[in-house]
């Protein structure tokens, strides 16, 4: 029988991803609920979560590892949720309170909570809650609102192009998002987690028609060598936590495989590498540094078998070889 947490699909075999409960932010304006301040907050995350790695790469981005602690767990979804045990890189414990559990966070916030325990989470140290566990706001929070603390180079306002979220583009990005996060981002779960025949065959062809209109943006001019010209947006961040699990995780685990992106999706391919593989003061190597190809696998494995209710032994997939393609 399969243990609660791991129903993730709905009655009629659809997978339907739950909103964030915690929606509060940080702000920079020091008369805030929440104001920005160094060594206040502490970022959970997961290596093998695409939704956690956002904000990942937006503290190595951003270059705020002196300013917001950050706490990692155990990539296996447990029958109490994410936990923390010292493998895969993670923390033994939770290094504030001791916990076992990242849902003894959710608790102590709210005893009376009823939601999934997601990453990331962004946790106030000062009020001791939640602030915030919806990816897409926190990395705003993270490009913006801790600029006063950074040095010079580091903030939106320096930063060629305008910044992650540049005023020219924001209806670009904006519309890129509302598109690609249900059909590429949220639809390789709807895929994956798909528990009857009907509910793929109805979402894995949105996936990749998708994907070509990925392809096809990238196609016209300026819009390379990312998605919006010479400089890294939000709309890149956002994608490339996808791309980089597809062909390891999503094409075969998955079983997204009308395509793989090394394969059939060259410009994309290319843009995908291009990132991945910076290691310039564009990037610092953020790419590769917060990609966990293999962990990204177990994580995957492991879900797709407690799904099922499988009790046997989860077998790792060993390709494909290389996990990504070299630059040139």
């Amino acid at each position: 029988m399969t243990d609660p947490i791991f129903k993730l699909a709905d009655a009629d075999g659809h997978f339907r991803r739950k909103a964030s409960a915690f929606r509060s932010s940080v702000s920079r304006d020091p008369s805030a609920e929440f104001t920005a301040e160094k060594d206040r907050y502490v970022l959970y995350i997961n290596y093998g979560c695409p939704w956690a790695h956002r904000a990942n790469l937006l503290w190595h981005l951003k270059g705020l590892q002196d300013i917001i602690q950050r706490v990692v767990t155990d990539p296996e979804l447990g029958p109490e949720g994410w936990f923390f045990s010292g493998r895969w890189g993670s923390a033994e414990k939770d290094p504030l309170y001791g916990f076992k559990y990242l849902k003894e966070l959710y608790f102590k916030t709210d005893p009376e909570y009823e939601g999934r325990f997601t990453v990331p989470v962004l946790w106030d140290k000062k009020k001791e809650t939640v602030v915030n566990n919806e990816s897409s706001e926190i990395i705003r929070m993270l490009y913006t609102e801790f600029d006063d603390l950074l040095p010079e180079h580091l903030r939106e306002i320096n930063r060629p192009g305008g910044g992650f979220y540049p005023e020219n583009l924001r209806d670009d990005i904006d519309s890129m998002n509302s598109w690609v996060y249900p059909q590429i981002n949220d639809g390789v779960y709807k895929v994956g987690f798909a528990m009857n025949q009907e509910a793929y065959v109805k979402n894995i062809y949105p996936l990749f028609e998708a994907l070509d209109r990925v392809e096809a943006h990238l196609s016209q001019p300026g819009h390379q060598p990312f998605l919006f010209g010479d400089h890294i947006t939000e709309a890149d961040i956002r994608l490339y936590t996808t791309i980089a699990r597809f062909d390891v995780a999503y094409y075969c685990i998955f079983k997204c495989n009308l395509k793989m992106i090394r394969h059939d999706y060259p410009l994309l391919d290319r843009w995908y590498r291009t990132l991945y593989h910076d290691e310039s003061d564009l990037t610092r190597g953020a790419f590769k540094k917060t990609t966990y190809f293999d962990i990204c696998k177990f994580g995957y494995c492991v879900a797709i078998a407690k799904k099922s209710g499988s009790t046997q032994p989860v077998v790792i997939p060993a390709g494909p070889v290389p996990d990504i393609l070299p630059l040139e």
